[in-house]
């Protein structure tokens, strides 16, 4: 699992540098769409397996053709309809749906080469649904998606089990979507369904417009006590049971006090994530017998997340970078950021592993006061 994972990562910074070059169809099916299907386990080359230009006639007109189809035994089981790297999907989705019809194949795969909707029958048998059971970016995975993903290797791959999951994984992501987007900017709906449940005055606009920012509010600080416990929950399994560490809430405390002091902020909407918080927590832990927490700070603006001593950003030891396929630490031990020391990491928890590396970097500044 770990090469498969890596092979995702090597494609999507392939994707990343080639992206701007690849301006037809032709050139995304080549360059970045048929070696995704050959990380999944494909023979691409082979087209009694993964089938170009599959005929899939549609009503009265014959002859249409779909981009690739995924044979088993000499019937396709996935149809691949591909669009060029610089299209938007949404628009395509009639298309697929017309050859879906038209086959046995049970799964249609809708891709640009960076954005990738598998859709299925669930809501009417052979007839392809109108809305994706699952779709991902590839220069945005997550875990989840790996998981998904791996299950359409051909090695792994079982039609009954995917089949079996895909009504429960489309309306999970649906669910998902919907609280995200309730979580950043809760809609009236929304607010006055949880008004209902925790208040017995009259729901006027005036309440629910009182009540939207303590809902948002409470939302955030429910992630922040989930990070916490996480993290928590992580130490202890590493042993450092007496430790315990505890976030900053949301926009409050720390956070603001030092927000309101770093000029890239101002107005610009930087939002300091949980995982920037866990990786601020994490190295306090491992500096907690070199220097006293009460003196790491952090600074968070728009390329990177720093973590300072004495709340004085030239003191700064970390910088944190979370980007679209990679994440790691910059640690301040040389003169130019050329020669100073980079850690790639995957969780903040695995920045334990690094900390004789990270110690030494607050050596000149035990002596200093604050």
């Amino acid at each position: 699992m770990e090469k498969f994972v890596e092979q995702l990562k090597n494609l999507a910074t392939r994707i990343d540098s080639l992206k701007d070059s690849i301006t037809t169809e032709e050139a995304t099916k080549t360059a970045i769409v048929m070696p995704f299907f050959q990380i999944l386990g494909y023979d691409v080359f082979n087209p009694l397996e993964f089938s170009p230009e599959f005929i899939a006639d549609v009503g009265i007109k014959k002859g249409e053709k779909v981009d690739y189809a995924i044979l088993n035994d000499g019937a396709p089981v996935i149809l691949i309809e591909c669009k060029s790297i610089t299209e938007n999907l949404t628009k395509h989705d009639s298309q697929l749906f017309r050859y879906f019809g038209t086959t046995p194949a049970k799964f249609g795969i809708l891709t640009n080469g960076v954005e990738y909707k598998f859709f299925t029958d669930l809501e009417e048998p052979n007839k392809m649904d109108t809305t994706p059971f699952f779709t991902f970016n590839i220069s945005e995975l997550r875990d989840i998606h790996v998981q998904e993903i791996a299950k359409f290797r051909k090695e792994s791959f079982d039609l009954e089990n995917i089949s079996s999951t895909a009504s429960d994984l489309k309306y999970l992501n649906a669910l998902k979507n919907y609280l995200s987007i309730q979580f950043e900017t809760p809609d009236e709906e929304f607010v006055k369904f949880l008004v209902q449940q925790i208040y017995d005055g009259l729901k006027t606009k005036n309440a629910l417009e009182k009540f939207t920012p303590i809902i948002a509010k409470g939302l955030k600080q429910i992630v922040t006590e989930k990070v916490n416990d996480k993290l928590n929950a992580a130490l202890k399994s590493t042993g450092d049971s007496k430790v315990r560490v505890t976030l900053p809430e949301p926009n409050e405390g720390e956070q603001t006090h030092i927000l309101a002091q770093t000029e890239s902020v101002k107005g610009d909407g930087v939002v300091t994530t949980p995982e920037e918080l866990e990786t601020y927590s994490i190295v306090k832990v491992i500096l907690k017998d070199a220097i006293s927490p009460e003196r790491i700070y952090y600074r968070d603006n728009r390329s990177y997340f720093n973590i300072i001593i004495d709340n004085n950003i030239r003191k700064w030891i970390i910088r944190v970078f979370f980007e679209k396929n990679r994440n790691y630490i910059m640690l301040n031990d040389a003169a130019t950021d050329k020669e100073r020391t980079v850690i790639d990491f995957i969780h903040p928890i695995d920045l334990l592993n690094h900390s004789e590396q990270i110690i030494p970097l607050v050596q000149n500044h035990i002596e200093e006061t604050v």
